[in-house]
């Protein structure tokens, strides 16, 4: 479905959108258009990778003309672009809402305007039962496409969506945080080593991007299935692995953060279809003549729980090693393997 079709990938600078990138850069596809604002990482990236297929549109998902320009001729779209730092977003909320959610009505209207066949939006597992403005925000802006997509009445564009939970190794994210704090031989610092979060790899997250894009019907939400693990494990995961002495050292809880974290709400459970390593929650596509719909109800919703990282399966420390082991960054931090490392902002 992808031979000689245009991509484009909105944050396609940062740690989920890069990866999506190399996924398609060795295949037929014809071009992959990396809409971001930063140009000293476009400009790295085009350096780094120096491939013909690669086109670099400078712009931000606030403005609804940059990314309409981008827009033209596009076949696929991937939206990545977000403010997602939990504390900077705590601080910080009317921007995150204008990113995350304005910046994704105007990705969604540009996608619509210019006939776009797929639009696959990225969030987040802080979607689920939101207690932070980041996760607020992610909310909103899963309404948002949702609502577009029950307003689309020729089904020319096809909009869906993909929550996932915490990728390890990513920019920004805990593993290399406490990887550099263990070469410096300093103390790891972490918030409540009984908090759990899910466990994915970016190639398991492109994996139910790409499940998206080939399988999704109008207003579909993926869930990947993961397991997870306390990161109080982790950090201990780490230590082991590096044979380090660093010690654990308990901080306290930052701004926004939750004990565990909901892939799927129990109300999502209640029509969520398993599919294997993913569950689809379709799109409520009523209407507001509630009236027409009536029924008696769901009897079973008291029995239904919902996915979070604390009722999936739990990797230990040995589990958390195994998992550890197979990224690119430890085998080429820890293990010193020489690996083709892609570029990663």
């Amino acid at each position: 479905m992808f031979k000689d079709k245009v991509l484009l990938i909105t944050g396609g600078t940062g740690s989920f959108g890069n990866a999506v990138l190399h996924r398609f850069l060795n295949t037929d596809i014809r071009e992959i258009r990396i809409f971001s604002r930063d140009e000293k990482k476009q400009h790295d990236m085009r350096v780094a990778l120096n491939n013909p297929k690669l086109k670099f549109y400078i712009g931000d998902v606030r403005d609804y003309n940059s990314i309409e320009r981008a827009m033209h001729s596009v076949n696929y779209v991937f939206h990545a672009a977000a403010l997602k730092q939990v504390p900077s977003c705590e601080f910080f909320p009317i921007e995150a809402t204008k990113t995350n959610v304005f910046g994704t009505q105007n990705t969604i209207d540009a996608a619509i305007a210019n006939k776009v066949n797929r639009v696959i939006c990225l969030s987040t597992d802080k979607a689920a039962y939101p207690i932070n403005a980041m996760g607020i925000s992610k909310a909103l802006m899963e309404k948002v496409a949702i609502a577009a997509s029950r307003n689309i009445t020729d089904n020319t564009t096809t909009i869906c969506l993909t929550r996932y939970g915490n990728v390890m190794g990513s920019r920004g994210s805990v593993i290399p945080l406490f990887l550099k704090q263990i070469q410096n031989k300093e103390s790891i610092t972490i918030t409540d080593p009984a908090m759990t979060r899910f466990l994915m790899s970016l190639e398991e997250a492109v994996d139910l991007v790409l499940f998206a894009f080939t399988k999704g019907n109008q207003g579909d939400l993926f869930v990947n299935k993961a397991p997870a693990g306390t990161i109080g494990d982790l950090a201990q995961a780490l230590i082991e692995l590096c044979k380090s002495n660093s010690k654990i050292k308990i901080i306290g809880t930052r701004h926004g953060e939750k004990l565990y974290e909901t892939l799927c709400t129990r109300e999502e459970m209640l029509k969520a279809e398993d599919m294997g390593e993913f569950y689809r929650i379709p799109a409520d596509n009523r209407d507001l003549n509630y009236n027409q719909y009536f029924s008696e109800g769901k009897k079973d919703i008291s029995n239904v729980e919902d996915y979070h990282s604390h009722n999936t399966k739990q990797e230990g420390v040995e589990g958390m090693k195994k998992l550890l082991s197979k990224l690119p960054l430890i085998k080429n931090e820890v293990f010193g393997k020489e690996e083709v490392v892609q570029y990663n902002g």
